[in-house]
């Protein structure tokens, strides 16, 4: 450093680098617009230094109006405060000096991270290069006898520091003179924007300009400050002097227009790491309303960032509030914020805290909660799925809802069914539908039939939900109410049944029959007829989906890496009741028909053919010494075997399918089930209108 005089000193600002200047100017750019923040808090701290002074008694002066204005003039934007201010050997000091060496690891270090930046090396002063060509700092100390200081550098490391020619009262102005790309920063709704956006909870009123009111027909400035911050904010207070309608009001404030929130969690802790904090539970109507990134977080009321990721949970990142910590720096990165051991405290304080208030409010006023639960339902569950804690906690008080609007806990709604829908191996069964409208023949029936109880999981995250209680519930299935017959939705042992007797060819008949008239199967769906027997008073068809593929399915549009399954056909199975009067009537006219006749006699030669071609597969398979003439004999006299036996069945089922083409009873009963899933539509719809209206003549 050289001096040119006793008041006027010229130097090197210490930085072993001389492209600090560019790094800031090139690598910070994107994140320009935090140097307001960054001036703004600087002055608050020094506002708040001297509060501390004059409480110990260290500074005896007049305080004053201790506020900090933002002024724009003459293509300056100033920062000025009224606090401790700075002496000469002080800003050599915090200012002159930056630790910084080795620029080309600097640069690979930190060049993706601004934030990082500023934090780690205390350039938040520094920031202020990011948006100004030059910067004077024009400051007084609260000690009366140090001279009036006027600091200026023009973005290179290259400084003039020296007594300005007029002593100005106590505290600090930065002065940044705005660059041509910078313009932005002159503009007086872009400054307010970000003063409210980083500066609206400061401790200290910030003043931008004054109040506006309408005189004349036109908005004209009153003498009263505009001051842009509530200094003192409710989560600062001591929840007992707070009211309902004073968080209500401050929800209102956050979010204006939103509907009031459900309740509400005031966090205050100071052991073992501090946090302060409101945190609010939204009403939620619909997966459509989930908004993350409305959690605030601040630093002794600093606006950080409204990305609360790796500070708080995934799940509770749903909620709306604001989170104020001192032990969550200014400027982190997200690989700190993971690493840090205080985030994971206060991560794993606020969940517990979640869970307790949820826990609180199901035991103090079930109903009320039973009645929230609609908006708390997808928050509960998404915690659930994601935090292994949170789970053990809200399994005492997460909900499921049957198709009666009744609601029970996890351990309540198993000891209702466990006792009649438990499966013969031993497995309790959750039946549940998801559309109650479209399932209500299902859901009837079970009810009926059985007794059965069905669950309402028509939830966007409830495919997942119970693929994980599955997990977790001892010796559980889920299985969805329309996905089988009811007989196979919960086997249990065998029992003698009346059925009618049929004989296994004659159910492969009906098999035929109706599968012939089942639409044909393309890449989105696939249709299979199948026989059951289901009583002479179940339904004589049922159109069902298999539970596996269709919950893969479902969990495929939600989830990465299972495409596969989003890719395939949907699958579906229509049940004919072979004991059913109707079936029985379709039965008995095809065995006691011509075509039977024809079939019987096909099928008889199909029996010959079969055996033929069994003995030459036992001929082959044993004709190790056979020559190969006699293999290839052996192998032509198979092959046409086997096309035999292809060519009767391609004739019976051509048989059975002009049969079928004659009983409309059939299309009807296909057609039944197809609406009954809608899956009838256009022409097939249009046809069975038509076909209705035939029959009832």
């Amino acid at each position: 450093m050289s001096e040119d005089s006793t008041k006027k000193t010229q130097g090197k600002i210490g930085v072993q680098s001389d492209n600090m200047f560019p790094i800031i100017k090139k690598f910070l750019y994107s994140d320009n617009e935090i140097f307001l923040r960054e001036l703004v808090s600087n002055a608050v701290d020094a506002t708040q230094k001297l509060k501390t002074l004059s409480a110990k008694g260290e500074y005896s002066g007049e305080l004053g109006d201790l506020k900090v204005e933002v002024l724009i003039e003459d293509g300056k934007l100033i920062i000025r405060d009224r606090g401790i201010g700075m002496t000469a050997e002080e800003i050599d000091k915090y200012i002159n000096q930056i630790a910084i060496s080795g620029a080309e690891d600097f640069l690979d270090k930190y060049k993706d991270d601004a934030a990082t930046i500023i934090g780690h090396f205390g350039l938040g002063f520094y920031s202020a290069f990011m948006v100004a060509k030059k910067v004077e700092i024009l400051t007084q100390s609260y000690k009366e006898e140090a001279p009036t200081m006027l600091w200026s550098c023009e973005g290179s490391p290259e400084f003039v520091m020296e007594e300005a020619p007029e002593k100005r009262g106590r505290g600090t102005d930065i002065i940044l003179y705005i660059d041509e790309d910078s313009k932005e920063y002159l503009e007086s709704l872009r400054i307010k924007a970000l003063l409210e956006k980083y500066c609206r909870f400061l401790p200290v009123p910030i003043v931008f300009g004054k109040k506006k009111d309408w005189k004349d027909g036109k908005e004209v400035d009153t003498d009263e400050d505009l001051v842009i911050n509530d200094s003192e904010p409710i989560w600062t207070k001591t929840p007992t002097s707070l009211g309902d309608e004073d968080y209500k009001a401050f929800y209102q404030t956050l979010y204006p227009m939103s509907d009031e929130p459900l309740f509400w969690i005031h966090l205050n802790i100071d052991y073992p790491f501090n946090l302060t904090g409101i945190l609010y539970f939204p009403v939620v109507k619909s997966n459509m309303d989930l908004q993350k990134n409305k959690i605030q977080l601040y630093s002794n009321q600093v606006f950080v960032t409204d990305n609360v990721e790796g500070i708080v949970p995934e799940f509770l990142g749903l909620l709306h509030g604001v989170l104020d910590s001192p032990d969550i720096p200014l400027n982190v990165s997200r690989s700190y914020l993971q690493a840090d051991q205080n985030v994971k405290k206060i991560s794993s304080y606020i969940t517990r805290k979640v869970a307790d208030k949820l826990s609180e409010l199901f035991k103090d006023d079930r109903t009320a909660y039973e009645e929230k639960w609609p908006a708390l339902e997808l928050f509960v569950k998404y915690g659930m799925l994601t935090d292994e804690k949170f789970y053990e906690k809200a399994e005492k008080f997460a909900l499921l809802k049957n198709t009666e609007d009744k609601h029970f806990t996890l351990e309540e709604y198993r000891t209702l069914i466990s006792g009649n829908q438990t499966d013969k191996e031993g497995s309790v069964v959750y039946l549940y539908a998801v559309d109650k409208d479209n399932q209500y023949t299902f859901i009837k029936n079970a009810q009926d039939a059985f007794g059965y109880d069905v669950l309402m999981l028509d939830g966007p995250l409830d495919v997942h939900f119970i693929s994980m209680l599955e997990q977790k519930l001892p010796s559980s299935r889920f299985v969805r109410v329309d996905s089988d017959t009811l007989d196979r939705l919960i086997p249990k042992e065998d029992e003698s049944k009346d059925h009618a007797e049929v004989s296994e060819e004659t159910a492969k008949s009906v098999q035929s029959l109706f599968q012939s008239r089942l639409p044909k199967s393309e890449k989105k769906e696939i249709f299979r007829a199948e026989t059951s027997h289901q009583g002479e008073k179940g339904k004589p068809v049922l159109l069902v989906q298999g539970e596996y593929m269709r919950r893969m399915k479902e969990m495929s549009k939600m989830q990465q890496g299972m495409s596969f399954y989003g890719e395939m056909p949907d699958s579906y199975n229509l049940v004919v009741n072979l004991d059913h009067p109707l079936i029985q009537d379709i039965t008995n006219g095809y065995t006691t028909s011509e075509t039977e006749k024809e079939v019987a006699a096909k099928r008889a030669d199909r029996k010959g053919f079969q055996a033929r071609l069994d003995v030459l597969r036992q001929q082959l398979s044993d004709a190790k010494d056979l020559g190969d003439d006699e293999k290839k004999t052996l192998e032509k006299d198979r092959d046409e075997t086997r096309g035999k036996l292809q060519s009767i069945d391609d004739e019976i089922e051509k048989l059975q399918e002009a049969f079928a083409e004659k009983d409309d009873r059939i299309a009807q009963l296909i057609d039944l089930g197809l609406l009954s899933a809608g899956l009838l539509k256009g022409e097939a719809l249009d046809n069975f209108i038509k076909r209705s209206t035939d029959l009832l003549k």
